[in-house]
């Protein structure tokens, strides 16, 4: 039901956005139609290029990036009106569109939207014209009016056009994320406000005639501060990039003892890269396993082994644009409103042990910095995990060779004391009628060998039991020997755990409980004190 229903609303969204594209295509045509030789075409061609800029370059406002070009569209208007000045902002959007390598359907509807809401605004300007000719202002006041209200009516339309589609869309848009885009249009609005009034005040003074180079230099600061502002921004994401990239990996680092190591990852690195959706698979023992997922991942996913050996044979990130001409052998696995994929393989020594797959809702969203450091934390996921394979084999090389040592103990110690007690009392039987004191001395002395090995099959077989620490945790392994030294000494142990529990490694917990240990007993067995606090 759920789906049926994501399903419905993603086509509505795009029924919205192909309607919206076509009145605002239909709208350019129009003004293609309508289209005569232009006044000052060398005026027109920098407008058009301050708009490109504008566009290209948008500036970081509040918590968002957006496009000052108000100012220059509304510059185009009043001196070449409506046509010229649909079809150049629509040729900036769509060129800027083009090159971030946008999907076709907001390529077209970038451009037809705003297109779309100036017609609004212009359409409705001549509405006040009544309005000021009874309050008969000064031209300058009349103009800053237009501009206020042109501006108004822009802004107004075109948040209710993106709201819309935002709110249509399956995809969550929550009132903080509403009011976060409002907050950026209204500063957007707010400098193109304080841009077109400084246009009209300059204007009224008599600077002789406006040229070319009095557009330049008016809008020069305007295209300036969102080149420099944008490349402040970028160059700022850039480092916030760079700084929770390192803290993800320390993370990881300090979480590779623990068998949770994976949790670094839930969350943080989606909001590293701005993705929907990742999973990690991980090769262990020839067998590819479903190591870690986050974000909108379908509940169960089985691959073929065909797709596993196509992980096999990956050695660098391969992306994919568009689920619809091809997701990758793991597509199933996320939701089907989920539409561009990463695939990272996870190299070590020219083989690949692993597979970490990044995704998003939006078609070609993935850019080359995106692939970049989503590369870099799968080389150090590739490490992690083969550090944690070579402290699993040097694990096992420790066990094996404590067996062994055990093994050899056994055989040196409790073996020989067994065969010797044995052939005592071999002899002891052949000597019980002839000589009984020489039997019952050999008896003694195999009763003796034999609690000595009694002794030692004890401790070895204690050595092989597992430690308290790797039945649970340290602070429950200490409190279990408490219970025990208050019940064997009958003690009064005040025990008090203070600060953030940590995960740590065996061998340190290991040593944490041993001197916990011989803590409680030493006081209690040797100094009899009867009473005791820890912390």
């Amino acid at each position: 039901m759920e789906k049926a229903l994501s399903q419905r609303r993603e086509k509505s969204a795009k029924l919205f956005m192909n309607s919206v594209s076509l009145i605002g295509w239909l709208l350019i045509l129009l003004s293609l139609v309508k289209l005569e030789p232009p006044g000052e075409p060398v005026v027109l061609a920098l407008l058009f290029l301050f708009l490109l800029i504008s566009e290209y370059y948008p500036m970081p406002v509040w918590r968002g990036h957006t496009a000052i070009t108000f100012p220059v569209v509304y510059v185009l208007f009043l001196l070449y009106g409506f046509p010229y000045t649909a079809i150049a902002y629509a040729a900036a959007v769509l060129i800027v569109n083009l090159i971030h390598r946008r999907p076709l359907r907001t390529v077209l509807f970038n451009p037809a939207q705003l297109v779309i809401s100036f017609y609004a605004a212009a359409m409705l300007l001549p509405l006040t014209e009544p309005l000021l000719e009874k309050l008969a202002l000064t031209p300058i006041i009349d103009g800053m009016v237009g501009y206020i209200f042109l501006l108004a009516v822009y802004v107004l339309v075109n948040n209710v056009i993106v709201d819309l589609v935002l709110v249509i869309r399956p995809q969550h848009y929550s009132f903080k994320m509403w009011k976060q885009k409002s907050l950026t249009e209204l500063n957007s609005a707010g400098i193109s406000l304080i841009y077109g009034i400084t246009l009209y005040v300059v204007g009224s003074q008599n600077r002789g005639e406006i040229d070319v180079f009095a557009y330049f230099f008016f809008f020069s600061p305007l295209v300036g501060i969102s080149l420099l502002s944008a490349t402040i921004g970028r160059l700022k994401r850039e480092k916030n990039r760079l700084k929770l990239l390192f803290s993800i990996t320390s993370e990881l680092n300090q979480m590779l003892p623990s068998q949770d190591w994976l949790s670094a990852l839930r969350g943080s690195f989606n909001e590293l890269i701005g993705a929907e959706a990742s999973l990690l698979w991980v090769k262990k023992d020839g067998v590819w396993e479903l190591s870690f997922k986050d974000g909108r991942t379908v509940s169960k996913c089985e691959l073929l082994p065909e797709a596993f050996a196509e992980f096999d044979g990956m050695r660098r990130p391969v992306v994919y644009n568009d689920r619809k001409k091809d997701g990758g052998v793991a597509a199933a696995c996320f939701e089907e409103d989920v539409k561009a994929f990463v695939y990272s393989p996870l190299v070590i020594e020219n083989e690949t042990i692993g597979m970490f797959i990044i995704a998003r809702s939006r078609t070609k969203s993935f850019e080359d910095h995106d692939v970049q450091s989503i590369a870099t934390l799968a080389n150090q996921l590739a490490v992690i995990i083969k550090t944690r394979m070579l402290f699993t084999e040097k694990e096992k090389v420790i066990v094996l060779e404590e067996r062994n040592r055990i093994a050899r103990d056994i055989h040196d110690g409790v073996a020989q004391t067994l065969a010797g007690a044995v052939m005592k009392l071999e002899t002891a039987g052949k000597k019980f009628d002839k000589n009984p004191e020489e039997t019952r001395k050999l008896v003694d002395e195999s009763v003796i060998g034999l609690r000595e090995s009694l002794k030692e099959v004890r401790e070895s077989i204690y050595a092989l039991r597992p430690y308290p620490t790797q039945k649970a945790t340290l602070a429950e392994a200490i409190l279990r020997k408490i219970e025990a030294v208050q019940r064997e000494y009958r003690q009064d142990i005040e025990f008090e755990i203070r600060g953030r529990s940590r995960s740590s490694a065996r061998w340190s917990k290991k040593s944490c409980s041993t001197h916990s240990r011989k803590a409680f007993t030493t006081p209690s067995s040797i100094l009899r004190l009867r009473r005791l606090k820890f912390s």
